[in-house]
Parts: C-alpha cells; structure tokens; sequence
C-alpha cells in the first residue's frame, strides 16, 4: 500500500498500533515517521495543536527525530506524542485531552478577561508532589483531582502580608458576592493549602467529640467571611460547609448522578464536575466581572434568563437574580435558607411618561412580594433602597444594591415594583409611576458556587 491509503490505515490504528507497525519494515517505518501522521494522533488524543510539552515548552517536532547539536554530531529528540505519554501516562488519555482543555479554556477567558487574576495561578503540580500531599493527608485524591492539580496547582496560598492579601483577595478564580457586611470570594486551594486546611478542620472535629469524615480534603475557600468546599476523596462528592461547618454540617454542590469516580475510561468526580460547570458560566455570560471597591472580582450573581430577569418599565430597566449563600448565619437554622439578591437599576436610552422625555427619574419606594413555594411570606413595603434613593440618568451605569432574605425552604420566588419620580424627589417633574421588578427565582441550585 502507498499514499493515502496507507495513511489513512495507520490514522484510524491510533498511536500504540503505530509504533507498532513501524516495527515491521523499513517501508512502514518511513510512513509513520511522517509529521503529520502524529500532528493528528496529538490533536486527537491530547488536543495538541502545536507541539509543546507539558509545561507548553516548545518541542521541534509532533515526531522523533534527529537535531544538530552545537558541537556539530546529531542526536535524537523526543517527539511531543511521547512526551506526554510518558508525562501521563498512568491517566486515561481522554481524561488528560479533557482536563488539559478546561485548563486552557479557563486560562484563555481569564486571560481575556480577568488578566489580573492570571498570575495567582500556579504551575502544575508534580507526580511526586502529589504523592507527598497524598501521604500527609493520610488518603488518595480521586484520578481527575490529582489531573486538575498535575496541570494546576491552584492559587497562590495565603502570604500573610496583609497589603499582599488585600490586593490577592478579590481575584478568587470561583468568585463570590457581597451583601451588606458579607462578603464572599473563593479561592482554589493549591495541594500545599488543601493539607493545612483539611488537617486543621480534621483536628477542630477531633476536639469537638465529632467523627472524622471519610477522607475528606478542603479544596477550596473563601478569602473573606467563610466559605469551604470539601471533597469526599473516596466517593467523589463535592459539598460545601454550612454555617454549622463546624459541626459537620455540609450540602452537596454537585449532582450525584453524574459522579463516576471508578469509571475506567472516563471519570468524574465533584471538583472537576464543579470547575467545568464553573467555566460554561463565565463562557456563556451568565456570571460576569464586575467592580469591588477599587479592584474588580468574579461576581456570582446570575446575569442571564432564566436565573435573571429582566423587565422595562417607562424606560426604566431593572434586572433582578439571587445567590444562595448557606455559609450565612442566618441560613444556620435548620429548614431556613438565606438569599441574598441583586437588583441593577438604569435607564438606557431615556425615561418616557405619557409621550413626554424625562432628564432623570429618582427612586421614592419599593414593594416585594416573596414567595415560599407558592405561599406569600411576605409583602414589604418602604422607602429607598438600603437607604439610598437612586438618581437615574440616561445612559449612564447600572446603580446596583444587594439585600438578603430567610426563607423557610428551599425554594421560592421575589418580585415587585418600584416607585420612580420623573426629575428628582426633591424637584418632581410628573406624577410618580410604578416600575415592575419581574419575578426572579430563590432556589437551591444544583450547582453550588
């Protein structure tokens, strides 16, 4: 066989047959010699477009070969196929393909779009690194975690240095929300900091009485007010803490129905289930960057239908979506749940009442109804908005505010109006009219952030 049928044989034998193959004769040596046969063998194994190895170090060839060397002899090199086969091999090659592009995903939107954050990301663990946080922690990482940390070894742990900290705080590569005093912002915590925490929470059960849970290990957290994350490394589970963490007390934030911690071929546990989930977000724009203060953070407020609503009213546009926060205190009660809402105001192109432009509109008064399921628990009314009374102009930013409310369960409903004033409160220009806040959803999410 010559050409392109004997190419394409040896493309769909795959990379093991291959090697194989180029055993047999000098003439099917020359064939699988050839770049491209193994440029296609890396892009489909690996999702290698270039040939790099696994520090994305660049390699002269996808095939082995012979260089140069400066002192004029030559020497052979590796190609990148092999590379990384002997990088990873002791993982499925479509989970390595897998893990590798959600890496460079996360890292090409964080780049784009979060540049700042960019370099609070460590370089990948090595095998033997994980085997050292493996033997301290007393247990193993499940496959796909032990993949997340060989291409990343999380964030930069805490420094101590508290000007480092502060600036450090707000670039949680999972992101939080604030709320009056709360704020949240979490971290992925690199092997050296998943140790430290999981021993420590381990001896605060211990001296409390509590049993120990199985192999449990602290894989993410919060930089501000508490906020955990704990991997279940025998099951696969992800959960994160409660406000009674302290007691023991988690809630799972992964379907258990997708976990297959043991599957051969491809397994999945909570963390990368969670992170990948974590990516479709930020790629598909239902969580966004916004301000904090003088730095910037990924915010977790839902900005897209069906979690967010959105609705206009006489110009006026208000958008509206909830987080669930079970860290809070006020959720530490058994069969009450806390949300905490965000609600952006603006005027996009002009506030019109009654055929007649407005320069501005002020907000005077608010009214919600929250449901539990479809019961009223309450109908509120008040003025101002965490005490402020908004000007809104044309064009200009979103005023956004944040609020929280109980709820004794898990899943309910929030909406309302507002009462704005054409001009100002102070100087009226017309009659005060109703802006409505569609109905936007309080929920247990099957994904917890």
């Amino acid at each position: 066989m010559e050409g392109l049928a004997l190419d394409t044989i040896i493309a769909k034998a795959g990379a093991r047959p291959a090697a194989a193959l180029a055993c047999a004769s000098t003439h099917l040596r020359a064939a699988v010699a050839e770049d491209a046969v193994w440029r296609s063998f890396c892009a489909r194994d690996l999702g290698l477009d270039a040939p790099l190895d696994p520090e994305d170090r660049p390699l002269p060839s996808f095939k082995v070969g012979k260089r140069l060397r400066e002192d004029r002899t030559l020497t052979n090199y590796m190609d990148a196929y092999k590379v990384w086969s002997e990088s990873f091999g002791m993982y499925p090659l479509p989970l390595v393909k897998r893990v590798k592009l959600f890496w460079s995903s996360l890292k090409g939107w964080i780049s784009e779009n979060f540049p700042e954050a960019l370099r609070t990301l460590s370089k990948g663990a090595s095998e033997a690194q994980i085997r050292s946080a493996e033997d301290d922690l007393g247990f193993k990482l499940p496959m796909p975690t032990k993949l997340l940390y060989r291409f990343c070894n999380g964030q930069l742990p805490f420094s101590r240095n508290h000007f480092e900290d502060v600036r450090m705080a707000p670039l949680g590569i999972i992101g939080g929300y604030v709320f009056y005093d709360h704020s949240v912002n979490v971290h992925l915590s690199s092997l050296e900091q998943m140790v430290e925490e999981t021993k420590e929470f381990n001896l605060d059960l211990e001296e409390q009485g509590l049993p120990i849970g199985p192999n449990l290990a602290l894989v993410a957290s919060s930089w501000y007010h508490p906020k955990t994350f704990i991997l279940n490394c025998s099951s696969g589970d992800l959960y994160v803490g409660t406000a009674n963490l302290s007691a023991g007390e988690m809630m799972p934030c992964v379907p258990k129905s997708l976990i297959k911690p043991t599957d051969s071929d491809m397994p999945q546990d909570g963390l990368l289930l969670w992170l990948e989930e974590h990516l479709r977000r930020l790629q598909n724009g239902m969580i966004k960057i916004r301000p904090l203060k003088t730095s910037r953070y990924i915010c977790l407020y839902p900005e897209a239908s069906p979690l967010c609503s959105s609705a206009v009213t006489n110009g006026v546009k208000v958008r509206a979506s909830a987080v669930f926060a079970p860290e809070h205190p006020y959720g530490g009660h058994p069969g009450t749940y806390l949300y905490s809402y965000s609600i952006r105001l603006s005027v996009p192109e002009a506030c019109m009442l009654g055929g007649v432009y407005f320069s501005s509109c002020q907000l005077h008064s608010r009214h919600w109804i929250i449901r539990c399921k479809d019961t009223v628990v309450s109908d509120v009314n008040g003025e101002g908005v965490i005490g402020k009374f908004p000007l809104l102009l044309p064009g200009q930013d979103e005023f956004v505010y944040e609020s929280c409310t109980p709820l004794n369960g898990s899943s309910g409903s929030v909406e309302g109006s507002f009462t704005f004033v054409p001009g100002r409160v102070t100087q009226p220009e017309g009659k005060p009219f109703n802006v409505t806040v569609a109905p936007f959803p309080l929920q247990v999410p099957d994904y917890i952030f």
